[in-house]
């Protein structure tokens, strides 16, 4: 590599290796020139720039003391991973990252062998740790397991789970705690404060080793000192107060550690090699370090960004015409608590996120934003709700997923009238696999007493809300997606949808096409080309999803128009499968039920009309199987 600060060629970086034979004076020089370059391509593609610009150091001082992909490096959540990447000869694909067929934002293990571990949802890494770990040792194997884990992430329920097992089972696992004081949105809980009474506490474990051995210098009456040094051992830990937690389970706690400081990173890690058993470093780092914008920035505004103007930090961004429908959500619900005392809101570490940051500004005795544990969220929700409150769980699809036995064993089971707002509903595009959207109907729908909708616009979800918060009987589900509204006028009252109705969008005498949220225009679209070729298409909102508008399927089955469901959501137990099972259970030929959705595989990174295209729902394609439907019927008329 060609050498000068801030422009060192890190095109010619195939591994990590070089990095053991770099001073501390060429290592600053590399991590220059690492921020520089993510700094001017992230500009461009968009990415997590805070998290990156704030393990630079770190995964430098990693790599080099380490032997990836010998020892494994797991990193949690995986977004902080780009410099990683770019020690593994990934750096000429940073022009595609998060794009279509590109490279992926997170770890990946088809992209490299060094990538051990793919991660997309935090406070997974501990576990998987334990898990390599444990099969090193039944193999007689021997390297380094190294997990990097994030102070946010720690709060995550699985991630103390492993906590206790690794320190019970004494397993050598070299746990990396990257501290930088915020995760995706400010820190909240116990745990937050603990790990600031370390950091400004110093350094327990050097203060107390080399009290031991000033002791036993002391002639005569050193090694009895010393003896009792030891005996004291307990109440010096709780004096000191760093490393405390850990060392109760089972941990030997190294730290605080100036995460930017090559010298301080060198002598922890290499202290922590020679310690058999589970280790921990603590290490403090700033988020978004050495670019101005991101670094002072106390939001999640520079977690992860579109393209922006390097100069300033200007966001480039095309004109909103209508709000997020995050931000519909989260208003209309706030209108609604204005008026209801009973209305509380619950959100995992998502504030921001799911915009919800007018609500705690003006109600924050009533936002409860319990860190990331979706589990907890759920079942607090859960007990908010026997108590006569009307809690609005704010929370991703794919978060959603990790609550599942909460929402099937304690909400469901127990019908209790939690109003669930699911936030990505659907595609979301550069975030990819780890983070669709489309499995939530699937698993919603085997549980009894959910009612589960989607609105067309900002409008019908306003009305949605109002409906969500009236509900009186058992547990109901808003799904919404990631973006912009349609920008329609809305009504200055809102009024409560019966539950279980759909609406005719256009007539049609030939088939039906049953769909629901983002995939009307799409449908309404299919319908008018239709027209040109004398085929007259029924388009049905099925804003319910469960309960279905049974009244209205009985009228389609019993005059034998073919259907076509569309839905931007996995086929297998979806909507699709609902209108099925409905024919069935009722006697109707289903034969002539055609579904579209997305099929049986991980939707990878992309824009969502590349993923749209990708899994064929497309007008195209509609027009395709309307035709063919319609055609399948005139023959068996005939």
């Amino acid at each position: 590599m060609t050498k000068g600060e801030g422009n060192m060629d890190l095109t010619a970086i195939k591994n990590p290796a070089f990095l053991k034979e770099m001073s501390n004076e060429e290592l600053g020089e590399l991590a220059a020139s690492i921020r520089t370059f993510l700094i001017e391509k992230l500009s461009i593609t968009g990415g997590h720039l805070g998290a990156n610009l704030g393990v630079v150091e770190l995964t430098l001082a990693l790599h080099k003391a380490y032997n990836s992909p010998q020892d494994k490096f797991i990193w949690d959540v995986g977004h902080q991973a780009y410099i990683h990447k770019i020690l593994t000869g990934r750096t000429a694909d940073f022009d595609t990252l998060r794009q279509y067929k590109g490279m992926c934002g997170f770890p990946k293990r088809i992209e490299s062998k060094h990538d051990v571990w793919e991660t997309g949802h935090s406070s997974t890494s501990l576990s998987a740790a334990m898990g390599m770990a444990t099969a090193r040792d039944m193999m007689d194997e021997d390297y380094e397991v190294v997990p990097i884990i994030g102070d946010g992430a720690l709060t995550g329920g699985m991630a103390l789970e492993a906590l206790n097992n690794i320190g019970d089972e004494k397993k050598n696992i070299t746990v990396i705690l990257n501290d930088n004081e915020m995760s995706i949105a400010n820190n909240v809980g116990a745990l937050h404060h603990v790990l600031g009474r370390m950091r400004s506490a110093g350094k327990y474990k050097r203060a107390k080793d080399e009290m031991e051995t000033l002791l036993k210098k002391i002639p005569a009456v050193g090694g009895k000192l010393a003896n009792a040094a030891e005996r004291m051992k307990d109440s010096m830990k709780y004096f000191m107060v760093p490393g405390m937690f850990f060392e109760e389970l089972g941990f030997t706690y190294f730290g605080p550690v100036d995460g930017h400081n090559f010298q301080d990173l060198e002598e922890a890690i290499s202290y922590a090699k020679k310690t058999k058993g589970p280790k921990i470093i603590h290490v403090v780092t700033r988020k978004g370090k050495g670019y101005q914008p991101a670094e002072t920035d106390k939001t999640d505004n520079w977690h992860g960004v579109g393209p922006y103007k390097i100069e300033s930090g200007e966001k480039i961004k095309s004109a909103a015409t209508a709000p997020a429908w995050s931000k519909v959500i989260s208003e209309a619900v706030l209108e609604k608590a204005r008026t209801d005392k009973r209305i509380a809101v619950i959100t995992p570490a998502m504030i921001l996120g799911s915009k919800l940051d007018n609500f705690k500004k003006e109600m924050p005795d009533r936002l409860f934003d319990v860190g990331i544990a979706e589990q907890h969220a759920a079942t607090m929700a859960a007990g908010m709700a026997t108590q006569g409150v009307k809690p609005f769980l704010a929370i991703y699809s794919t978060f959603l997923q990790r609550a599942y036995d909460q929402l099937l064993h304690d909400i469901a089971r127990q019908n209790l009238n939690v109003f669930v707002g699911i936030d990505r509903a659907g595609f979301v595009g550069a975030d990819g696999e780890t983070h669709q959207g489309v499995y939530d109907i699937s698993f919603l729908r085997a549980m009894p007493n959910f009612t589960i909708m989607m609105p067309k616009d900002e409008n019908e979800a306003q009305h949605m809300v109002h409906t969500a918060l009236a509900h009186e009987e058992g547990p109901i589900a808003l799904r919404y997606p990631r973006g912009n509204a349609l920008g329609v006028a809305v009504d200055d009252a809102t009024h409560a949808l019966p539950i279980g109705s759909w609406e005719v969008l256009k007539e049609g005498t030939d088939a039906v096409i049953l769909t629901f949220g983002t995939t009307i225009p799409l449908a309404l679209d299919a319908s008018e080309s239709l027209e040109a070729d004398g085929i007259s298409v029924r388009v049905v909102n099925a804003r319910f999803i469960k309960p279905m508008d049974e009244s209205m399927l009985h009228g389609i089955f019993g005059s034998a128009l073919p259907i076509l469901t569309i839905e931007e959501a996995v086929l297998k137990g979806g909507f699709g499968s609902g209108v099925m099972e409905f024919a069935e259970e009722n006697g109707y030929d289903a034969s002539s039920v055609r579904r579209m959705g997305v099929p049986d595989y991980f939707v990878e990174h992309g824009s969502v009309p590349e993923q749209m295209e990708e899994v064929g729902l497309t007008k195209e394609n509609t027009i395709d199987k309307l035709r063919q439907i319609v055609r399948m019927n005139e023959q068996q008329r005939a």
